[in-house]
């Protein structure tokens, strides 16, 4: 099958590789309709992770079961499913507790397994023609038939329940103002999944004119960080309070405020002074126990100059780690399918797998509005 495979920093290819086949009784293989590239994609690409060539890359998939295991009982071949982008095996103790995003059985040693991503288990991605699924009954979502709503559905694999969940983690509630940090795809969806919990106000701190655009057309305030500190900006049009809630869907690449260069911890530190005293932080952006490509020694190895004692002035509350998927998935998809929700007002482009390194390069520049791209490997 062809298959979008990394060479090497900032060079990915559509390759050949080995089909995938099923190797335990709950396995499905799913043909893949739709999959999205995500900015998580691109620590990989840029090099800043210990991804080595050869792994496929692909988080986000959707599709159609084309083969089942005998021990599967609950799917069907014919089904179209989306799964999260968290392997999980539903029966170990986090994922009982519903903490699906740091299962305990799919990767042995580390807490969390995930499609194409490094570290994450032996799970080839799915930016391919086609995936294994493991777990099938319990990570498969069922979908309408069809292709109505394909890219809607296919954020529902990470950056709508992940977005929901910056929100989950700030404990975000009706009538509360909320700042979240970053206008790319999980940042809007964090922005629109804080309008969906009730927010009063939103505002989205970015440098890009089309994120801040895409901002201000959900509804939510944007705030362009090259004018001024965004913290202040924020407070001067909130009563010179700080908002209740904020988001950072950043992460570790974040950039110095007017200078074209990373400071991982800037915007956590801008949260701090954002958000008012006895509000919360919800931090759903990646940071990396090491992080090679990091501007200074510390970041190099993951330790950050974080402003703890503000924190604590402030009697701040902060809830982080990546998203367990499942526990938001299916709620959000119904919402999706009554018309509730819209997610895909975040994708600019949909293209062929073949497009793939074109737009890896693209989208990693941010260029011609890049903000959110699907492929489709049956195009």
């Amino acid at each position: 099958m062809r298959a979008v495979v990394y060479k090497g920093p900032f060079e990915v290819a559509v390759e050949k590789v080995e089909d995938p086949r099923i190797q335990h009784p709950n396995d499905v293989i799913v043909r893949v309709t739709s999959t999205a590239i995500c900015g998580s994609d691109l620590h990989m690409y840029e090099g800043r992770t210990a991804a080595e060539p050869g792994i496929v890359f692909g988080h986000e998939n959707l599709g159609v079961i084309e083969e089942m295991g005998e021990g599967v009982t609950s799917l069907s071949r014919g089904d179209r499913v989306v799964m999260p982008f968290n392997v999980a095996c539903g029966f170990c103790r986090n994922c009982s507790a519903g903490f699906t995003g740091f299962c305990l059985t799919v990767n042995p040693g580390f807490a969390g397994g995930a499609y194409g991503y490094v570290a994450m288990g032996p799970y080839t991605g799915g930016q391919a023609e086609y995936v294994r699924v493991p777990y099938a009954d319990f990570n498969c979502l069922k979908l309408p038939e069809g292709t109505e709503k394909e890219t809607d559905f296919v954020l529902l694999a990470d950056i709508f329940p992940t977005g929901y969940h910056g929100n989950e983690l700030a404990d975000v509630r009706p009538g509360e103002s909320v700042a979240v940090y970053g206008g790319g795809p999980v940042g809007l969806m964090a922005a629109y999944s804080a309008m969906l919990r009730g927010a009063s106000k939103v505002f989205v701190v970015d440098r890009v004119a089309e994120r801040l655009q895409k901002a201000r057309e959900i509804g939510a305030v944007p705030i362009d960080f090259t004018q001024g500190d965004p913290a202040r900006q924020i407070k001067d049009q909130t009563a010179g309070q700080g908002t209740d809630k904020g988001v950072d869907a950043v992460g570790y690449q974040a950039q110095a405020q007017g200078e074209d260069r990373e400071e991982p911890a800037v915007v956590l530190n801008s949260l701090v002074e954002t958000v008012r005293p006895t509000g919360a932080l919800g931090v759903p952006g990646l940071y990396v126990p090491r992080d090679p490509g990091g501007p200074d020694e510390q970041a190099k190895q993951g330790m950050l100059m974080v402003a703890i004692g503000r924190l604590f002035e402030k009697g701040l509350r902060m809830g982080t780690g990546q998203c367990n998927v499942k526990r938001y998935n299916r709620h959000l998809r119904d919402m999706i399918i009554e018309d509730r929700a819209k997610p895909s007002f975040v994708v600019s482009h949909e293209l062929p797998l073949d497009q793939a390194p074109s737009a890896y390069d693209k989208f990693d520049k941010r260029v011609e509005g890049y903000t959110k791209v699907v492929l489709h490997p049956h195009a």
